[in-house]
């Protein structure tokens, strides 16, 4: 048997054995998923009259405009809420021993963090579809968007996915404790909540606008508008790929040589 058939096979085994884990202990998706949906409906449905006004389109009527506008950084927070589960779920097999246990067996050596990658992209989707549906039950609709960008829009979701869940694993790898993993990896839910998800960024302070504009997530929920809502995307597009395949870069390199250093 190849070296890639024998990676193939080990990483399909690992890929089930972290959905199982996600399926026998569900409270932790669900409560990371609840955050988003509860965002939503609170912004939309308590402050979806006062934000409108940020947008410029006046008042209570335009309470679907705020809607349409908030939907695609919902999405965005639901992928960094979810993937603190990849943190944590890292830091459990590290600080229990299992990871330990892996590395007598003859099984590939990277199968092991590509199992928890491809788990969590997958949770990332579901998470995704299902605030998704939450979006449209409320009134959320796309406009005119054509088959190809819903492609590139499930495209791109798909790999800040993937990016975000490197970075969630070398920071599980990194922690000592299921604890601290869960604390460090509060960025990735915190950063949305300072990106342009929820107001442009034209209508933040002048000294906090270049935190928002410059940091990952704005990049990728203005070109994630752009293509259901229709808006401009200019240099987002590329910016947000770029970001994203640095950020993966980054984590990769730092999972991986955290996961093949030899434990003391």
């Amino acid at each position: 048997m190849s070296a890639l058939t024998l990676a193939v096979r080990d990483s399909n085994t690992m890929l089930r054995r972290n959905l199982l884990h996600a399926r026998r202990y569900p409270s932790l998706t669900l409560n990371l998923l609840l955050t988003p949906v509860m965002l939503l409906l609170l912004f939309v449905y308590i402050f979806g009259d006062v934000m409108s006004a940020g947008l410029g389109t006046g008042g209570g009527a335009d309470r679907s405009a705020y809607l349409a506008y908030l939907v695609p950084g919902i999405l965005m927070l639901t992928i960094g809420s979810t993937t603190i589960g990849s943190a944590v779920s890292v830091s459990t097999d590290m600080t229990e021993g299992i990871i330990a246990r892996f590395r007598t067996m003859a099984i590939h050596r990277g199968s092991v963090l590509i199992g928890h990658v491809l788990g969590s992209v997958l949770q990332c989707v579901m998470s995704v579809v299902l605030v998704g549906a939450v979006a449209v039950a409320i009134g959320f609709r796309a406009v005119d968007s054509t088959a190809l960008e819903w492609i590139l829009a499930v495209g791109l979701l798909a790999l800040v996915s993937l990016a975000l869940t490197w970075i969630a694993v070398g920071m599980g790898l990194s922690s000592p404790n299921v604890e601290a993993a869960s604390n460090n990896a509060m960025p990735l839910m915190i950063l949305p909540l300072l990106s342009s998800a929820f107001v442009p960024v034209d209508a933040m302070p002048g000294w906090f606008r270049p935190i928002a504009e410059y940091q990952p997530f704005t990049p990728a929920i203005e070109t994630l508008r752009g293509l259901l809502l229709g808006t401009g995307i200019g240099h987002n597009g590329w910016l947000a790929v770029a970001w994203c395949l640095a950020l993966t870069a980054l984590g990769y390199l730092w999972s991986t040589s955290l996961f093949n250093r030899d434990p003391k």
